[in-house]
């Protein structure tokens, strides 16, 4: 197989390009003579006659000229190929040039085991054998169902987009290839191999996720739709905010679960067990050990390591890029013409979320400011902190500091990262703290204090306001259990519940920094395991008896999933050779990065097994991952989470890079957020990898640190519009991309971005609600589709010829 040829959604692929010089005579009129000649002696039964252009450049005009010859040669080989058995014989139909090695003879079984309707014609042989099209998959109906969404010729046909016109080389499909060749895809099918074990064995796949099943209740309920796409007509509804409509007594709250019980396995991971069964038989899926993890990670490390690799890699992602210029250049005007076409939608009203941002940061300086000045009018007096071996009110607080309500401003509040904070994150912390104040952090942008986070509720409670005013934003908030208590849990769930933060518009993440080492050094833990157990105990408690900790089991069901947070630039040192359990982990040396996301993700894998079962939502491990520090982490990660945030550093490892767009990965990056840390704008690859169709989204991270405007999201996005010049189909494409990425409720996808999200290519896609062309979809799925498919061909070679 060429990796070259062009897809079956190309035949519509010819150059419209006259040359500058050509007038109504000369050169162009010869041409367009001969291409109405030619279509007149061609086949009326073929359906390419209504899709060529009739007017073509000379080189262009030869190309057709040469079609006839090759379409008598296409159907002498389609007429051999019917007449050869499938298992003898064979070698005897293909060319002479194949020789006797095993790779060869392989070369031959797997060109004959490939229907004529899968191969990946080249642009000349689709334009002679019209029949393909028709015949292959993309272009045949679905079987007619109550969810089948039927596709019509005239989509399909405005869904081909111009790649050129490219010439038969003569290497077709069933060609001999190198041994290197094969050995390379060979380990690339290898690691997509190992990261679906992971994913499968942890329930990390969005079909497994019992919130996506069709009977999933939400409540309180989705708003009522305002709109009536049928007759196109405006439905006036009455849609009360999640935090009025709810009421914590019409929650279900299930009873205990008596079959399933849990205990600590040899790697000190939390483990379930069948209590009826006499020798207590482990229940639920067997996820890999510590060991085995390590090591699988070491040969996707030294594959990735490895030189040829590497080039390989790099030249892939390269013609992934160029062939998106060639896309982009022939096709621009025409994803602008449909876009324009598409009533009502627009980039600012379609579903964008907001797939990483830290929830004590969700707000911008000059709302926190008036915050700040309007409780120092309205609440001076109210008791918020106890310092200093007595309770100070707020006036206190503030004289102590000997400051007012006048004296403050953004200059004072100081929590812009500016210069200062470049390739310092111990800087950058500081920026959390007002006035460099970490009173007034715990006072303003704490949870669990005094006031039992009664102030950063009400700021909370603003925020999702201006979200739900807004309407087509919506935010995955980052909030932190750091693992010191198990009741951490229980004092967040009331935080949540009781305050009502509850909306439509935001779903949560639990965040876990990686402090080990503070903890250790100041005493509040004696083990790596105390922090394990802080951290999971309690869901396995909640997930065993929703009774027993009911607020926690309902903030759960709002929950998506883990984080894992902290300075990632910090060096992972390896002072053993075998890494210890948990309990034995007792050095204020922090474990490294790839040891922490282990057992986040072992727990996590033996938790969603219980909850699927149970018919409680699953959660995912979505950790900061390639911002800064070992690439490595982004290793680790590829095997054990389902998305990243940042991911800058994939532009060192070309690999694992090309690992993560066959993957399709999501990663949320935040240009805005690195250009203040570890990279500047103008150096972000934000742009490279949406060019080669890796599945990346936009996300703000710190709003408090970062941005001006009420609109953060909207501020990230006209930033990187103007610097990386994205058109408007382009920037819709990343709000479908952050939808996707997004933990929300498969039933709440289906509202946002279509019906058939979940399909495949242009039949998963609905241009009235995510305003991107088909023509857009169909590029990005049949390029995908086209690497998948060299992968898997080219890595049976390497099987047929074991087995020679």
């Amino acid at each position: 197989m060429n990796g070259f040829d062009i897809d079956n959604s190309m035949k519509q692929s010819q150059l419209e390009m006259p040359y500058p010089n050509e007038g109504e005579g000369g050169q162009h009129q010869n041409t367009h003579e001969f291409a109405t000649s030619y279509d007149a002696e061609e086949d009326p039964n073929d359906v390419d006659n209504h899709s060529i252009s009739t007017h073509f450049s000379y080189h262009d005009g030869k190309s057709l000229l040469e079609q006839g010859i090759k379409k008598l040669a296409l159907d002498h080989l389609h007429s051999n190929n019917a007449s050869v058995d499938s298992n003898l014989g064979m070698k005897s139909q293909f060319p002479s040039y194949f020789g006797n090695s095993p790779l060869d003879a392989a070369a031959s079984v797997a060109a004959a085991g490939i229907p004529r309707h899968e191969r990946r014609l080249s642009l000349s042989a689709q334009q002679a054998e019209p029949e393909v099209l028709i015949s292959s998959p993309m272009s045949q109906k679905p079987s007619s169902s109550s969810s089948a969404q039927i596709l019509d010729v005239e989509r399909i046909k405005s869904a081909q987009y111009k790649m050129g016109l490219i010439a038969d080389d003569g290497q077709h499909s069933y060609d001999s290839p190198s041994l290197e060749l094969v050995e390379l895809y060979s380990s690339v099918s290898d690691c997509r191999e190992l990261r679906e074990k992971y994913q499968t064995l942890s329930l990390q796949k969005h079909h497994q996720n019992p919130k996506n099943r069709p009977d999933w209740k939400i409540y309180p309920p989705p708003p009522k739709p305002s709109y009536n796409a049928a007759n196109k007509t405006v439905v006036k509804v009455s849609n009360l905010p999640d935090s009025k409509s709810f009421d914590i007594n019409e929650c279900e709250i299930p009873g205990l679960d008596e079959d399933v019980d849990f205990r600590l396995n040899s790697d000190e991971v939390y483990v379930l067990y069948d209590t009826k069964t006499e020798d207590k038989k482990q229940a639920g899926n067997v996820f890999p050990t510590l060991r085995e993890y390590y090591i699988d990670m070491e040969k996707i490390i030294s594959v990735s390591s490895d030189g040829p690799a590497k080039s390989f890699a790099f030249r892939r992602l390269q013609y992934l890029e160029a062939r998106w210029n060639l896309y982009s250049l022939l096709n621009e005007y025409h994803e602008t013409a449909v876009s324009k076409k598409n009533p009502h939608r627009d980039f600012y009203n379609v579903r964008k979320v907001d797939t990483h941002v830290h929830h004590s940061a969700c707000m911008n300086q000059k709302h926190l400011l008036r915050f700040i000045k309007h409780k120092l009018r309205h609440s001076k007096d109210e008791k918020v902190i106890f310092r200093d071996e007595k309770i100070l009110t707020l006036e206190e607080v503030f004289q102590s500091l000997k400051l007012s309500g006048y004296d403050l401003s953004i200059d004072t509040l100081d929590m812009h990262a500016h210069k200062d904070t470049f390739h310092r994150f111990d800087k950058f912390n500081l920026k959390y703290n007002p006035i460099g104040e970490s009173r007034l952090r715990e006072i303003f942008l704490k949870t669990d204090n005094y006031i039992d986070g009664k102030y950063l509720a009400e700021i909370t409670t603003e925020v999702i306001s201006d979200l739900e005013n807004s309407k087509y934003q919506n935010c995955e908030y980052r909030i932190s259990i750091y693992g010191r208590s198990p009741d951490e849990w229980d004092k967040l769930a009331a935080w949540v519940v009781d305050n009502k933060l509850i909306s439509h518009n935001v779903r949560w993440l639990i965040q876990i920094p990686r402090l080990y080492d503070v903890y250790k050094k100041t005493g509040i833990v004696e083990n790596f395991f105390d922090i394990c157990k802080s951290i999971f105990l309690p869901l396995f408690e909640v997930t065993q008896n929703p009774q027993s900790h009911p607020k926690l089991h309902i903030f759960l069901q709002r929950v998506v999933g883990f984080d894992s947070v902290d300075d990632e630039s910090k060096v992972d040192r390896r002072f053993q050779k075998k890494y210890p359990k948990p309990t034995l982990w007792d050095s204020t040396q922090n474990p490294p990065y790839s040891y922490q996301l282990y057992y986040l993700y072992a727990n996590i894998a033996s938790l969603n097994w219980w909850r699927a079962k149970r018919g409680f939502n699953t959660l995912v491990l979505r950790p900061h991952c390639g911002e800064a520090g070992d690439p490595e982490h982004l290793i680790s990660a590829y095997l054990l989470a389902q998305g990243i945030n940042h991911g800058i550093l994939l532009r060192k490892i070309p690999f694992v890079q090309y690992l993560f767009y066959l993957d399709q990965i999501g990663i949320a990056m935040s240009p805005l957020s690195n250009n203040a840390l570890f990279l500047t704008y103008d150096k972000n690859p934000f742009q490279y990898y949406f060019k080669r169709g890796l599945n990346v989204s936009l996300s703000t991270d710190d709003p408090l640190q970062f941005s001006y405007t009420r609109e953060p999201l909207i501020e990230e996005y006209s930033v990187a519009a103007q610097i990386y010049k994205l058109s408007n189909v382009d920037m819709c494409e990343l709000a479908k991309n952050s939808v996707m990425q997004s933990g929300w409720e498969a039933q709440i996808k289906r509202h946002w971005i279509g019906k058939h999200f979940e399909k495949e290519g242009i039949e998963g896609n609905d241009l009235e609600k995510t305003n991107v062309p088909d023509i857009r979809v169909n590029y990005r799925y049949e390029t995908l589709k086209t690497e998948l498919e060299l992968v898997k061909h080219f890595s049976s070679f390497a099987s047929l010829s074991a087995s020679k």
